[in-house]
């Protein structure tokens, strides 16, 4: 009806037409009965930040990652490769890593030999006792994220507008975590030796039941998203890959929180350390090299703990949505290739000497506390609202502006971005130190073979793309602000380089 009536006025003479316009605007209106101007209000543009109804597609800063066609079909084979082949390689690095002494030329070997048939062979189908195991870790986890006293923690608004809120329990649970294993193990509910020799069959059972759980996210984004921040990028394939919702709920469990967190990085904590009890029971002895990767492995994951809600502030969180990419990789990837120097240096101790065991565990906690710090000093910084100094100096601050959705209409927010101290080196600085510790608490297993490095590599590429994606997220999300700040922070990760 309003389009014809437009289009009726359009043909209607001009002295006609005049009569029918409106003789004053609203503005002037309001000024003649002595009312102030009205605020001006941006209305919502359903495309920019996000659009966040279910089904549709999503667009802005805080929408999934899309592309162009083309890039899109390669993406799209992929993606589909990814998902086709990680399940299978989980179950391949553990038993390469315990049957096969580490060897790359003993799997590769070994598929010249028998092609793809070669994982029906290795395949370690899982057992009720494994499931057992599963269940009672997964359920033991979920009970200790919701229950689990913690102070209430309110991460940044999302572009849909929303405030995430969780409860900050980590350290809480991580020490109940190891407490309760001890507990079992002194009890005789399991050892270290029983988890050792199901963890090939937990991984598979987990590498299959998680695309089940992924699955099912698919299906609760298009029918039943938890808010606003959910949508489609339009492509099936990549609403699975990178998931329909930011922050899925069941209940009072925050299903993220739950796979990245609770079990994913909570199995990297407890994995390492249940391994270095098997190699004692094994041995009856401590090897040195094990001792330090384990030690490392915890003083990091005590350290993520410790900062579990500067975690909620991350990439993974804001921005990574829950789907096969993250959820899928927290709950098999994680336990699999994160933990798997400790599972090598277990399986195949060596003897490192005092003086060669110290110098690597004191660059590993070196690299650990410049992570942390780096983190650290950007997350008081934010607190204080840019008035703490950073190393005794006023900081460098690029004052940032953004844009959210509230209330159906689009609202302009601020924030600060830090160009001093840890931060003026690179904009991702604090990834390099991650990647060292890496290396460290790998370097037990010495250099005679690859493979155990495989955790190494993998980290290393997966924060370079984290560094560009999130240098993509940014420049849509503060615009020329980043600009600005990228002119005072050149670099990436390592300066200079990259």
């Amino acid at each position: 009806n309003d389009r014809r009536s437009s289009a009726r006025t359009h043909r209607l003479p001009r002295t006609r037409r005049s009569r029918i316009m409106p003789a004053q605007t609203r503005g002037a209106r309001r000024k003649s009965l002595g009312l102030p101007p009205k605020e001006k209000q941006e209305r919502f543009d359903p495309s920019s930040p996000s659009k966040a109804k279910t089904g549709k597609k999503a667009e802005g800063w805080g929408a999934p990652e899309r592309t162009g066609f083309w890039a899109n079909v390669y993406g799209t084979c992929g993606v589909l490769a990814i998902i086709g082949t990680t399940p299978f390689i989980a179950v391949i690095v553990w038993h390469m890593f315990v049957n096969l002494d580490g060897s790359l030329a003993s799997i590769v070997a070994a598929f010249q030999k028998d092609g793809l048939s070669l994982i029906a062979k290795i395949w370690p189908w899982t057992s009720k006792r494994a499931w057992q195991l599963l269940g009672s870790y997964a359920a033991f986890e979920a009970l200790l994220q919701v229950y689990m006293p913690g102070k209430r923690f309110e991460a940044n608004p999302t572009a849909a507008g929303n405030v995430p809120v969780y409860k900050a329990n980590g350290v809480q649970s991580l020490v109940a975590t190891v407490i309760a294993f001890f507990l079992c193990w002194h009890l005789g509910l399991t050892t270290p030796r029983e988890v050792y020799e199901l963890f090939g069959e937990m991984l598979a059972g987990m590498s299959l039941l998680a695309i089940v759980f992924c699955v099912f996210l698919l299906v609760k984004g298009h029918v039943a998203p938890t808010d606003e921040d959910s949508g489609s990028c339009g492509n099936v394939v990549y609403d699975f890959w990178w998931g329909m919702e930011l922050y899925p709920k069941i209940g009072p469990l925050n299903l993220k929180q739950f796979t990245n967190c609770r079990f994913g990085m909570m199995a990297w904590a407890i994995l390492p350390i249940i391994f270095a009890c098997y190699q004692y029971q094994r041995d009856k002895y401590l090897a040195d090299s094990v001792a330090v990767c384990v030690a490392l492995m915890c003083v990091y994951n005590f350290k993520f703990f410790v900062w579990e809600t500067g975690y909620f502030n991350s990439m993974d969180i804001q921005h990574d949505r829950a789907g096969y990419y993250i959820c899928w990789g927290c709950l098999v990837w994680v336990p699999a290739v994160y933990t798997s120097p400790a599972l090598y240096i277990a399986s195949h101790p060596v003897t490192l000497g005092p003086q060669l065991a110290a110098a690597i565990f004191a660059l590993g906690c070196l690299s650990i506390w410049i992570n942390y710090d780096s983190d650290r000093q950007r997350q008081e910084f934010r607190a204080s609202g840019g008035k703490k100094k950073v190393w005794g100096k006023k900081p460098v601050i690029v004052e940032a502006e953004y844009k959210v959705a509230k209330d159906g209409r689009t609202v302009t927010k601020k924030s600060i971005l830090l160009a001093s101290g840890w931060w003026a080196i690179a904009r991702h600085f604090h990834y390099l130190p991650e990647i060292t510790a890496s290396f460290f608490w790998t370097s037990p297993a010495l250099f005679g073979k690859l493979p155990p490095y495989l955790y190494v590599i993998f980290l290393t590429v997966l924060l370079i793309d984290r560094s560009m994606r999130d240098d993509t997220r940014c420049s849509l999300k503060y615009g020329k602000y980043w600009k600005k700040y990228c002119e005072l922070v050149p670099y990436k990760i390592v300066p200079g380089i990259f």
